[in-house]
């Protein structure tokens, strides 16, 4: 999902690209987890690369994480942009949905590909099963990659088990864009506005045919964005 970003900012900066846990190439997910045990790894990641201070960008998952990061590492973070997430708990019908979907995943072992219209649904929006099928490839291809014995951990934790963190993200002293995808089917804009709302200070921008990863649906906007963001507050 970052390429186009790793690509871009690559010859300017250290960029380090994270698999959460449970994903990609880190070590399958035993249990719940908490979004302070997501920004402890972060931490350790940066102190791994003895990194004392970075600018952090997310997606969903990562852009929670963020937050949290920012509210409890504050020296660690120079800016933060944070896309298509929210600081809210999980409501009554997201967390029902997802209790579905975890079972399914869990008892099948993954998401096969008779099952791959429901992420393709909660990431994608309108425009981009329309305009972009290298994003909707890009989707089901990730999918068919899921364990689904560790993953359904991380649903649980992300979805049904999320706390509000919208008092914590009212502590964040750093500088913060918040993103949200007019289309965003899972995390609808108000949602993540109610997000910025409660940050002091953050920035707040509503993206027009963007849905839940804006990043891989709009990449020389995202690019655009971070950049002037980035430039912008450390010229402050």
């Amino acid at each position: 999902m970052w390429a186009a970003q790793a690509e871009h900012f690559g010859d300017r900066f250290q960029v380090i690209l994270v698999d959460p846990p449970g994903h990609g190439d880190s070590e399958a997910l035993q249990r719940t987890f908490s979004f302070e045990e997501c920004a402890d790894c972060v931490r350790d990641i940066l102190d791994g690369l003895d990194v004392p201070r970075a600018h952090f960008v997310g997606n969903s998952w990562g852009g929670m994480i963020g937050g949290t990061f920012a509210a409890r590492y504050p020296d660690r973070v120079g800016a933060a942009v944070l896309m298509n997430c929210t600081g809210s708990a999980a409501g009554l019908q997201q967390k029902l949905e997802y209790a579905v979907l975890v079972r399914l995943v869990r008892t099948l072992g993954g998401i096969p590909p008779w099952m791959s219209f429901l992420p393709v649904r909660a990431f994608a929006g309108p425009t981009s099963e329309r305009e972009r099928p290298d994003v909707i490839r890009t989707i089901r291809n990730a999918v068919a990659r899921v364990n689904g014995h560790s993953v359904h951990w991380a649903i649980r934790s992300v979805v049904p088990l999320r706390p509000s963190q919208l008092a914590l993200f009212g502590t964040i002293r750093s500088p913060v864009l918040v993103l949200a995808g007019a289309e965003d089917r899972t995390f609808p804009v108000e949602e993540t506005r109610l997000m910025a709302d409660a940050i002091p200070g953050a920035e707040f921008r509503v993206l027009d045919h963007v849905a839940h990863l804006a990043g891989l649906e709009s990449p020389a906007v995202i690019k655009a964005l971070i950049d002037d963001f980035i430039r912008r507050a450390a010229s402050d």
